[in-house]
């Protein structure tokens, strides 16, 4: 069984990397790919558990419960998601999705009383600045005219959804039910709801057979879905959804890596320090007692993101 730092790292090096993959899937509806992926990823564990012979027998409010799962985590929320990145480029999906931290903490407190860790919210606050800085270009090229309005309200309620999620998932393993299982269901109800949707408002069944959209399926249910969902709640239960959530902050940082190599990104200063920010952000809200050197560091860059000096513009560079 891995640690925190292992899970963290799997999910964030797994779920960075299904930015690009998503975009191989919108050759088909947004709810005809999302429910593809988690029909595929629900059939996978349901045949694993019965493998192993796991336990599958659970309450009526359990199952409620991991249906709420699977609606706000493993269906309608990646539709919206999908829906987003038609209007919004990648890396500014990824900088509204990463608000999730913030729907985490605040949906924390709503549902389990569970007050943030000043250093959760520092950590947070410094982690989302470095991807504004990372991702400045295209906020600053954000258009409330045109299509991206309506990707940054669906980027938003997607998020919000997935919070939800979420929560669900915290209350699930509260109750002893093992994060396998509970997917297992979660992805079994939330892909029969969609595919239910999608037969009532009469979307039509269509499929790409290309090799980059059955490559990017698979991915998505194998590594994306199902092992990585696993990782993340797992994380979830062990360090709570405002510091799990914090992952979501490091996607865009991965995907930036990822395009460097395949699409040629070219890095500037602005992305440079944003990343370094992220970074550190990262080590304050993982790290159990922040190390004076770190904490020095984080009062530089909170002044820095707050007050938008550029650091050679402070030097007289």
């Amino acid at each position: 069984m891995m640690g925190p730092l292992g899970l963290y790292s799997a999910v964030v090096l797994i779920w960075g990397s299904t930015w690009i993959a998503i975009k191989f899937q919108l050759s088909v509806a947004p709810e005809l790919a999302v429910a593809y992926r988690f029909v595929l990823a629900a059939v996978i564990l349901m045949v694993w558990c019965f493998i192993r012979r796991l336990p599958m027998r659970y309450t009526l409010r359990d199952h409620g419960f991991m249906a709420g799962l699977g609606i706000c985590l493993f269906s309608f929320n990646y539709v919206l998601i999908y829906i987003a990145s038609i209007h919004l480029t990648s890396g500014l999906l990824a900088v509204v999705f990463s608000s999730i931290v913030i729907m985490n903490m605040i949906n924390g407190a709503i549902f389990f009383k569970r007050r943030p860790e000043t250093r959760t919210l520092i950590g947070a606050a410094i982690g989302l600045g470095g991807i504004m800085l990372v991702f400045a270009r295209d906020l600053v090229a954000f258009d409330f005219a045109a299509g991206g309005s309506i990707g940054l309200l669906v980027s938003l309620a997607g998020s919000y959804i997935a919070s939800l999620g979420n929560m669900a998932s915290a209350r699930n393993q509260a109750r002893g039910i093992p994060v396998l299982q509970a997917n297992a269901f979660g992805m079994m109800y939330g892909s029969v709801l969609l595919l239910g949707y999608i037969l009532v408002t009469g979307i039509p069944f269509t499929f790409d057979t290309s090799p980059s959209f059955i490559a990017a399926l698979i991915y998505l249910a194998l590594f994306g879905s199902v092992l990585a969902f696993g990782f993340y709640l797992t994380l979830l239960g062990k360090i709570g959804p405002d510091r799990a959530a914090y992952s979501s902050v490091m996607f865009p940082v991965v995907a930036l890596l990822l395009s460097t190599w395949f699409e040629g990104f070219v890095w500037d200063r602005n992305i440079v320090l944003g990343v370094g920010l992220t970074l550190l952000g990262n080590i304050v809200i993982l790290t159990k007692r922040m190390p004076k050197p770190v904490l020095a560091a984080t009062v530089a860059a909170s002044s820095v993101v707050t007050s938008g000096v550029n650091p050679g513009e402070a030097d007289g560079q």
